[in-house]
């Protein structure tokens, strides 16, 4: 469990976050500008940057997405994750939520806003079946949620997501539209490239981050590694962050603006997806009584979708230009300023609704 430190209820919001974290919507929407700008403006870079692939995911995305998960699974306090899992609540709340509703809810939203669209709606459809277990990580560190919860949570979706992502996948494109007598659309997923996904972007940084705490703590001792260590990597998670931002949408630059209507047209379900799925969070863990840290490491880690594999996957089975892809590039489009919107929105929360537990992560969580 996070260590608490006590802070000032009236404090605003930006107030307890550091200079790198207040203007973070500032970096990322300039990140986005900056790769649209670049995927637009420079021929052949989406070619170039797409041309080396890890996990049927680009290099340099790759590198960005393992720089940016590093440094917060090194803050992570292994030896006091068994509470999570004894947290029957957390556990099953965490798995109905992912693995039930999340899904099923895309699926509706999916065939409510883009029926006319098939590509689109498939790629929609692949991005909720996606549980997130990467970005989601940033996220809750930022909104001062239960490091070792989401650390717990996210070991669970992957093993899940490479059991149940191509069943879940035959069931919402084949077996439920034909029950429904809705058109139904192949669902051929690579088991490897699911696999592979989840042991590159989770496997590699989880263990560096494991490896790293328990070296530095037997060598330096806590108080060192909190105190010294992770600060000086702690802000390489949101440089991470951002250049995976600006990679990513050079990628689709062109196809992001050259089709403004079409991303509009996949934007709108999105927007609705993740911030009904991230109150839903919310609200059944107050209702549960689970505190603000795990309250908002459910909210978060429901929300938040595997961009990286929906866009593997759909690249994979349908093709780099496919309808499908271009879903799973807006998706990061609107779920970046989306949830960085739902911290701040989290942060705020903590005083009407959880006003017995205003307490902050550890000195080390924000980077001053």
């Amino acid at each position: 469990m996070n260590t608490p430190t006590t802070v000032d209820a009236a404090a605003p919001v930006s107030a307890r976050l550091s200079t790198l974290d207040r203007f973070l919507p500032v970096w990322i929407i300039a990140a986005m500008i900056l790769g649209l700008l670049l995927g637009r403006l420079v021929p052949g870079i989406g070619r170039i940057v797409d041309s080396v692939k890890v996990a049927e995911v680009s290099l340099p995305i790759a590198v960005g997405l393992l720089v940016m998960m590093y440094p917060v699974l090194a803050k992570v306090r292994y030896n006091e994750t068994g509470h999570v899992l004894a947290d029957k609540k957390l556990m099953i709340t965490s798995l109905l939520i992912n693995w039930l509703a999340a899904p099923a809810f895309m699926f509706a939203l999916a065939w409510i806003f883009l029926p006319d669209l098939p590509e689109y709606r498939t790629g929609l459809i692949i991005v909720g079946l996606a549980r997130c277990i990467a970005m989601v990580l940033i996220w809750n560190d930022l909104a001062c949620g239960d490091r070792e919860a989401a650390a717990v949570l996210v070991a669970i979706n992957s093993v899940f997501q490479v059991l149940a992502f191509g069943l879940l996948g035959w069931f919402y494109l084949q077996w439920l539209p034909s029950l429904l007598g809705l058109p139904t659309t192949s669902s051929g997923f690579s088991l490897w490239t699911i696999t592979l996904s989840v042991l590159v972007f989770l496997g590699i940084p989880l263990i560096a981050g494991c490896l790293t705490r328990t070296i530095g703590e037997r060598t330096k001792g806590r108080e060192w590694y909190e105190g010294r260590f992770l600060p000086r990597i702690g802000p390489w998670a949101l440089y991470g962050l951002l250049f995976t931002i600006v990679v990513l949408f050079a990628l689709q630059g062109d196809e992001i603006t050259s089709n403004p209507l079409n991303v509009a047209r996949i934007a709108l379900p999105l927007l609705v997806y993740f911030v009904v799925v991230f109150a839903i969070g919310m609200i059944t863990g107050r209702v549960l009584n689970l505190g603000y840290e795990k309250t908002t490491t459910l909210a978060f880690t429901a929300a938040g979708n595997n961009f990286e594999l929906a866009i593997a996957v759909a690249i994979g089975t349908y093709g780099v230009a496919s309808g499908q892809a271009l879903a799973g590039v807006v998706g990061p489009l609107i779920e970046v300023p989306i949830l960085v919107a739902l911290v701040y929105v989290a942060l705020w929360s903590r005083a009407p609704f959880f006003p017995n537990q205003l307490t902050t992560t550890d000195p080390e969580a924000h980077h001053a």
